[in-house]
């Protein structure tokens, strides 16, 4: 920081802010403490984040620097402030806030931002200009990353620069006392964007109350939200709730629900404080809550004690929820697989054999979005997808990245992202989809050329993952080839531990960490599909210390959508015969033994999310079939909460280099269970205490010998509480301290901040 010159006779100083201080009231903030103090000068956004040249005494502008930390917007947060002395010969006469300058651009985006309470209780007030106005927002609130196209963030680069305001929303824009003053998102009925119904309602009815009546009616809408289109329903009714379901071709996978308020919320779920307040927050995620009771139909979320409700975030949602004293289906507007709709020709093209019907607006998403997911789990509010109202803000790096510049991660395959690095910040974009899908990664490429061009950004270094077969890396080596940028491969696993590294603010130079990373699979440094590792590292390298022992993945692929396959490969692997479980008896066994034996068509894996499968299917949950990924695994936990059990299944522990957790102790005497009539959901939970037993017991000996006391938690299998928390507790009375994202998902939406670190720290 740039301090000011003492006896040279500055006449002023100017301060730089860098971070989220554009599009949350920042300049009218500032205007405000400038004029009250005296001050003349400006205030403009430009690409570094917000400039301040401010003249006055000495006395005033020393009040100036000290009051405005604490007089920022509620919304804003700084990263880096800067300061000098201004020597200017002609002092202004008058405080400004002046156009908006160019200049280098800064990764700094505010996401979308939920009805500040201010704004609904307008919406609500008759008499009011915005009465029932579904684009009512201020500084505090409404669309953000959502509607702009380049930077920095001014009305004129978004998409709502085709509404001109009309006088009274300029009055409004221009006073400095009103919570309007340079709002970018400023609107009203009479200048501002509009909504309607297709195919139109009826005459007698406004678009919103028809689309309220046709919900009341059992109909599927698809609404136009603030990042894309979602499809709405009633949850209460069973007959609409399956239809969505096979309209939508989603058999199985939970369908979200959104609730007009909190008292609602409540009659259906569990919720602590913290889920309260995530409901409730500008960033209005969908919280992942404990179900009272089976009130509801099954279909909403079949197999499963929890249920992901969200609050209303726009004023079109407050507005259609009004009436409704249950929740409605909320769920992302596409067929299963697809990206999220946001224009209104594709969804009515897209979604036309969904929806009965669509509500609409006129003004363009450029960066589509689908809603965030948060869970409370070991103590913390944990995102596992990070989308609208969390994207694209930046995350600070450790100490040490400074420096950092023009790194690019392309992420991976499933639940993809991609992470930039600049100015020692770095940016994680919102979750795209699954890449294997061609609509999600033509929709990935899009954003990504979009995010290259919102941010000015060249790529001098592509970090991808080791996988040869993503097509995330195969673009990665075209970017790199074609261009003559440098291209680093991660391994998968390492980049989930360099995640949470980095999250938690371990200095570049800090020195390995020990790291438990469990998943579905990554491809391995030796060519096998990894997913049950414990590591040794830091962000420049690794070492493998354990993982679970290898098994054949019966079929391929084939195991990941049938879990009673990787039943027999565990029982194979066990030397327990196939045929001793009655329900194994249906499959062709001659032909499973001569793949099991000779590998054919069957790699090794020490995937953890395939064991969750293969016990899954021993109990009788998704034996033949999952429909979506993870199924098997929460529908296990989902079981394992409904028993106090404390007993525990063992598994060894095979000394070695690596060493290894071997399961096939452990399954006689599931089996056994099983044979006795030992309640399933007892099966479960014992399952699960004994992994986490396992782990622990392993990852204290490891600990010891290499005097390490701080252990990393990450991977998909992570999502699942009742491990996550035994394994924590268990690892806090041994005295370790357990490291777990909270801001980055531990899923594989999280990999492109660890590949971003480990580029970034090797290229040092």
């Amino acid at each position: 920081m740039v301090r000011m010159a003492e006896g040279a006779g500055p006449t002023g100083l100017e301060i730089r802010l860098h971070g989220l201080v554009q599009g949350v009231g920042f300049r009218p903030t500032v205007w405000r403490l400038a004029s009250r103090l005296g001050l003349t000068g400006s205030v403009e956004n430009c690409g570094e984040g917000v400039r301040i040249r401010a003249f006055g005494s000495s006395e005033a502008l020393a009040r100036f620097r000290a009051e405005l930390l604490a007089a920022l917007p509620p919304l804003a947060r700084i990263a880096r402030i800067e300061e000098q002395p201004l020597y200017e010969e002609a002092v202004p006469q008058e405080f400004r806030i002046e156009p908006s300058a160019s200049g280098t651009l800064a990764p700094f985006v505010l996401p979308d931002l939920a009805t500040c309470p201010e704004c609904r209780r307008e919406v609500f007030s008759p008499g009011r200009r915005r009465y029932l106005y579904p684009f009512t927002s201020c500084t505090r609130c409404g669309p953000r990353f959502s509607i702009v196209h380049r930077l920095p963030y001014d009305r004129e680069r978004t998409s709502l620069a085709a509404f001109a305001p009309c006088p009274a929303c300029l009055g409004e824009y221009r006073n400095p006392v009103d919570r309007r003053f340079h709002a970018q998102t400023i609107a009203c009925p009479e200048c501002g964007p509009k909504v309607w119904l297709v195919p139109e309602g009826t005459k007698n009815f406004s678009p919103l109350a028809r689309a309220v009546e046709l919900l009341h009616q059992g109909k599927i809408l698809a609404v136009k939200g603030l990042g894309g289109f979602q499809l709405l329903a009633d949850a209460t009714c069973e007959e609409t709730v399956t239809a969505l379901r096979q309209r939508k071709r989603r058999p199985h996978k939970p369908l979200a629900l959104m609730a007009r308020d909190l008292k609602i919320v409540h009659r259906y779920c569990v919720i602590n404080s913290e889920e309260e307040q995530a409901l409730s927050s500008p960033a209005a995620p969908i919280v992942l809550l404990a179900a009272k009771d089976q009130s509801l139909p099954q279909a909403i979320a079949p197999g499963l004690d929890l249920l992901g409700f969200v609050l209303p975030y726009t004023p079109l949602h407050h507005l259609l929820l009004a009436e409704f004293e249950t929740p409605l289906v909320f769920t992302s507007g596409n067929a299963s697989g697809d990206p999220l709709c946001a224009d209104n020709s594709e969804a009515v093209e897209r979604l036309s054999a969904i929806a009965d019907g669509f509500l609409v607006h006129d003004y363009a998403i450029v960066h589509p979005c689908d809603d965030s997911v948060v869970r409370f789990m070991a103590g913390e509010m944990r995102v596992l997808r990070r989308g609208r109202g969390m994207a694209p803000a930046p995350i600070p790096l450790p100490p040490g990245f400074e420096e950092s510049q023009g790194i690019l991660a392309l992420g991976g395959e499933l639940k993809s992202s991609f992470a930039l690095i600049a100015q020692g910040q770095l940016v994680l974009s919102q979750y795209l989809g699954d890449l294997e899908q061609v609509a999600s990664f033509a929709r990935y490429q899009k954003e990504l050329r979009a995010y290259l061009e919102l941010f000015a950004f060249t790529p001098r270094c592509l970090a991808v993952d080791l996988h040869p077969e993503y097509l995330s890396t195969k673009l990665g080596r075209q970017w790199a080839e074609e261009r003559g940028i440098k291209l680093v491969a991660v391994q998968h696993h390492h980049a989930h531990l360099g995640a949470v590294l980095a999250e938690h603010g371990h200095p570049r130079d800090g020195g390995p960490v020990l790291g438990v990373i469990l998943d579905g699979l990554g491809y391995g440094a030796d060519g096998a599909f990894w997913g049950g590792e414990l590591l040794y590292g830091d962000y420049r390298s690794y070492r493998r210390l354990a993982h679970l022992k290898f098994t054949p993945l019966l079929g391929g692929t084939k195991a990941m959508r049938e879990p009673w396959r990787n039943l027999a490969a565990q029982l194979w692997q066990a030397k327990i015969p196939l045929a001793a479980f009655p329900p194994l008896a249906a499959k062709p066994l001659a032909l499973v033994r001569k793949l099991l034996e000779s590998g054919l068509g069957s790699p090794l894996t020490s995937s953890c999310g395939r064991l969750f499968d293969a016990v899954a299917a021993a109990v009788g949950v998704c034996f033949e079939s999952q429909t979506y990924e993870g199924q098997a695994a929460a529908e296990l936990e989902s079981l394992a909460w409904r028993s106090d059990d404390e007993k525990a299944y063992s598994l060894a522990i095979v000394p070695g280099d690596p060493w290894q957790l071997d399961p096939a102790a452990m399954w006689p005497k599931l089996l056994t269970d099983l044979e006795r009539g030992v309640p399933k959901e007892t099966i479960a939970r014992r399952f699960h205490l004994g992994l986490a037993r396992a782990w622990s017991e392993l990852i204290s000996h490891l600990a010891r010998k290499l005097d390490c006391a701080t252990v990393a938690l990450s991977g998909g299998v992570f999502q699942n509480r009742l491990l996550l928390e035994a394994m924590t507790d268990a690892l806090i009375r041994l005295e370790l301290s357990v490291w777990i994202s909270v801001r980055v998902p531990m899923n594989d939406g999280g990999l492109a901040v660890g590949q971003a670190v480990i580029a970034a720290a090797q290229e040092g």
